[in-house]
């Protein structure tokens, strides 16, 4: 999430209680998780195994709960519960604002779009040219939707983040303060939902078709010109490459990469990155060959066991 303005980090220290070690002149442009970071953002960390990981990533300023060294043109903000720290910056730039109308008067939607009846379109949501939102869809807060796109009835795009911290107390919700971008030239079908990013954007790139009854995660990219048929669920913080297929029912877990050009075959279950131009099959999902392979294997496993075994 990029800020309107860019905030010092003295501001940002005053605001959250910190300390703060290293370069005192610094601006921060943004916030995101340690995944999605940019220069001139800012993370947080609050497990020592991952200080590393953090402090060598892009982020310009980072909150953590131990004092260490800081590299060099960076920041480091010392408090207490950094989450919390991080959560409030969230809330500060997108404050949770409930919708009191079908269209916010913020939303920005252009003349040659049409709307069916009982579109719900929230705060600073933009709608390009030539789109068609059919009955009853939800556009939360903040999305982009492009030029030419349609999306059938049903569906909500922008849903929060399905993202808890573990704490003692139970499991603390994240504000979502993501995005969801649809690019130009997409269709999507009847009662899909797609969760806007933590605190970065989940993408559907140009000219993808999604059927009907896909859930889409966080963060999630998917590439330009991707199919993608029914009950699909994709994890959150995974990427497509452009021109992936996927058959109806498979399931992808989160923060993987499939390769360009990827198909994977109905019913599969996804646990690991996919290379790009290949096919793949079953659960967990393998190379087609591969996994016909093991299944031929499998079928005369009872003569084996007859042969040897009585």
């Amino acid at each position: 999430m990029k800020f309107e303005k860019a905030i010092p980090v003295e501001e940002i220290a005053q605001k959250i209680g910190a300390k703060i070690i290293g370069d005192k002149t610094l601006m921060a442009t943004g916030i995101n998780e340690i995944h999605q970071v940019e220069a001139g953002d800012i993370t947080f960390v609050d497990v020592e195994k991952y200080f590393s990981k953090s402090l060598k990533s892009a982020a310009t300023i980072i909150i953590l709960n131990k004092k260490t060294k800081c590299p060099k043109g960076k920041a480091l903000l010392l408090c207490e519960e950094p989450f919390d720290s991080y959560n409030q910056l969230i809330l500060e730039q997108r404050p949770v604002d409930p919708l009191r109308d079908s269209i916010s008067p913020t939303a920005e939607i252009h003349p040659t779009a049409i709307l069916e009846p009982n579109v719900v379109v929230g705060h600073h949501v933009k709608i390009g040219e030539y789109t068609h939102i059919q009955a009853n869809v939800v556009i939360a807060e903040h999305c982009t939707i492009g030029k030419h796109v349609n999306i059938q009835s049903g569906c909500i795009i922008g849903t929060d983040a399905f993202y808890f911290k573990r704490t003692s107390q139970g499991y603390q919700k994240w504000r979502s303060g993501g995005r969801v971008i649809i690019e130009d030239h997409v269709d999507i079908g009847a009662a899909c939902t797609i969760n806007k990013g933590v605190s970065g954007d989940t993408v559907i790139g140009e000219g993808s078709k999604l059927d009907c009854q896909i859930h889409i995660g966080h963060d999630v990219k998917v590439g330009k010109r991707c199919l993608i048929a029914g009950q699909v669920g994709i994890g959150g913080n995974t990427e497509l490459g452009n021109e992936v297929i996927l058959y109806g029912q498979v399931g992808i877990v989160n923060n993987l990469k499939i390769g360009a050009n990827a198909i994977v075959l109905a019913g599969a279950g996804v646990t690991k990155d996919l290379e790009t131009g290949k096919t793949y099959f079953g659960s967990p999902a393998a190379e087609t060959r591969t996994k016909f392979r093991e299944l031929a294997a499998l079928r005369h496993l009872p003569e084996f066991f007859a042969k040897y075994y009585e």
